[in-house]
């Protein structure tokens, strides 16, 4: 959020028109950065923090992936981690190549990079979110959610019933309006 309150005004105040994930990151804020006094140090040190962002983010991703392959037998977990990083290396390749050599492959008019975008957060963060939902609400045990609701802390018995009544049932809905907005269904 702080870097929202640097970021908006800044973007504003040089001019440039405020785009959202990629196109700000890349190509908005290089711009802002070219325009601010020591702008390359900064630019420098926010795409350092970024990448070990990315990376640790990509790491703990992974290590789902990896733990799903190797199912509790740890010494698989060496090959289970080469073969899951070079697929999604593999995979992530036309992506990064959508900015030049493939810049003129479209997938339903957009790129291959912004296509993937879409599909990832537009379609597949919804459905999933939507199905983690339906598992907790109607799937898990009541006890069992409860638990792992108090775990750490006691927030009371009421604040617990509004939130399973909401999983249940207010939850899943908006996930489903949100999924349909974002994919300009209704």
């Amino acid at each position: 959020m702080l870097a929202g309150l640097v970021i908006f005004p800044a973007v504003f105040a040089l001019g440039f028109s405020p785009s959202s994930g990629p196109g700000l990151v890349f190509v908005v804020l290089p711009a802002v950065f070219n325009e601010m006094a020591l702008g390359g140090i900064f630019m420098f040190i926010f795409f350092i923090l970024l990448l070990f962002a990315t990376l640790t983010t990509a790491f703990s991703i992974l290590e789902i992936v990896v733990a799903a392959m190797i199912k509790g037998d740890a010494a698989k977990r060496k090959k289970a981690s080469w073969i899951a990083g070079i697929t999604v290396f593999l995979i992530g390749i036309p992506s990064a190549l959508s900015f030049g050599v493939l810049s003129d492959v479209k997938i339903f008019n957009l790129s291959i990079f912004d296509f993937a975008d879409y599909l990832t957060s537009n379609i597949a963060l919804p459905v999933g979110a939507l199905f983690i939902s339906l598992f907790i609400g109607y799937q898990m045990k009541r006890l069992e959610v409860q638990k792992e609701f108090e775990t750490g802390a006691d927030p009371g018995r009421s604040l617990f019933k509004l939130w399973y009544f909401l999983i249940r049932y207010i939850v899943p809905i908006m996930i489903i309006l949100v999924f349909l907005k974002s994919t300009n269904l209704i």
